[in-house]
């Protein structure tokens, strides 16, 4: 369910504030060469199943893996950043071949910092999506800070670019066509569909 009241449609106030804002902020999305993602609540609807063992489980959106594998195609490092831990997070990194999951991060800007220095990718160029107040504090670690539509209002408020899909439910894609637009092979991709390749 969208957080947004009112009239939400193609000419509302708030979908025209949102394109211009999306259109203010081209030059920085097109800089982008580390997407970073919480996972619970963006990757996933927050929610938390227990087996009968204990186990974790959690539900995961096909279009938001098919839109991660693009983004790597594309040249676009993908990078998991969660303070959860469960091992669901983990396979899903493995099945996506994301190289780095970083889970059970107390610090997330101190993780994040880490990983922007292992990879020699500036702040500047580094994007990241969440959902809640903990999400905040890399405000200064990154370029581009996006919230999910169902995202706390704090963030919400604070956050450079609001999507308008909700954490499992797409977000992700959403985010990664936006910038797939900015590559060469986006045009093809839209014209003649996408086949997995292993370059």
């Amino acid at each position: 369910m969208s957080v947004w009241s009112g009239n939400d449609g193609p000419g509302s106030p708030w979908r025209l504030r949102r394109r211009w804002q999306w259109r203010r902020r081209r030059a920085r999305l097109a800089s982008v060469r580390l997407l970073v993602l919480d996972v619970d609540g963006v990757l996933t609807d927050g929610g938390l199943w227990y087996g009968p063992q204990g186990e974790l489980i959690k539900r995961f959106d096909v279009r938001d893996g098919l839109g991660i594998r693009l983004l790597q195609q594309a040249g676009i490092e993908v990078a998991l950043l969660s303070g959860g831990r469960g091992g669901a997070t983990e396979a899903r990194a493995r099945h996506l071949g994301i190289r780095h999951c970083l889970v059970g991060a107390a610090d997330k800007p101190r993780a994040l910092e880490g990983l922007q220095t292992t990879l020699g990718i500036a702040p500047e160029a580094t994007a990241f999506v969440g959902d809640d107040v903990n999400d905040l504090a890399v405000r200064d670690r990154v370029g581009l800070l996006l919230a999910t539509a169902d995202a706390v209002a704090p963030l919400r408020r604070q956050a450079d670019l609001v999507l308008l899909r909700s954490g499992g439910d797409g977000a992700v894609r959403e985010l990664a066509e936006r910038l797939l637009q900015f590559t060469p092979r986006w045009r093809e991709i839209e014209g003649r569909g996408w086949r997995d390749r292993n370059d």
